[in-house]
């Protein structure tokens, strides 16, 4: 009787082990796409500031987007999984200018831009890992004026 009642005992912690694998499975891409749906949730909230602020203050000295080849990294946390687990990542922002804008910004001269029309290119750049994969998004924004 105790024989029989070890071994159904072994059978069921099995059957138990199995099904909680198969379980986790099933939840893991369902993260994974979880993740992937709050970046895309983070960088719409970059595009949309980088179309909303005023067009001095993203040309100015204390943009956000510092001049290209200077980068602002910046550590962010997008949110958190269920069961708390954080997502961070880091985003990477720079501008830059469009080759016909006048000078100081680019090379353009009168006759090449008659209305000095000043163009700038505002990059957001979303590193971040799931795993042990490493994943990039970016948006860019065409600001002018």
């Amino acid at each position: 009787m105790l024989v029989e009642a070890t071994l159904a005992m072994t059978m069921l912690t099995a059957l138990g082990l199995a099904l909680l694998k198969l379980s986790l499975n099933v939840t893991t891409p369902r993260q994974w796409v979880l993740q992937q749906s709050i970046t895309d949730s983070y960088l719409t909230f970059e595009k949309a500031s980088a179309q909303r602020q005023e067009f001095e203050v993203v040309t100015g000295v204390n943009s956000q987007w510092p001049v290209y080849p200077a980068i602002a990294v910046t550590n962010v946390s997008f949110g958190r999984l269920p069961g708390g687990a954080e997502i961070t990542g880091t985003v990477s922002r720079t501008r830059m200018a469009d080759a016909n804008n006048l000078p100081p910004s680019g090379t353009g001269t009168t006759v090449s831009n008659p209305t000095s029309m000043e163009v700038w290119r505002l990059q957001s750049v979303v590193r971040y890992r799931v795993g042990t994969r490493n994943y990039y998004k970016s948006r860019t924004v065409v600001r002018s004026q």
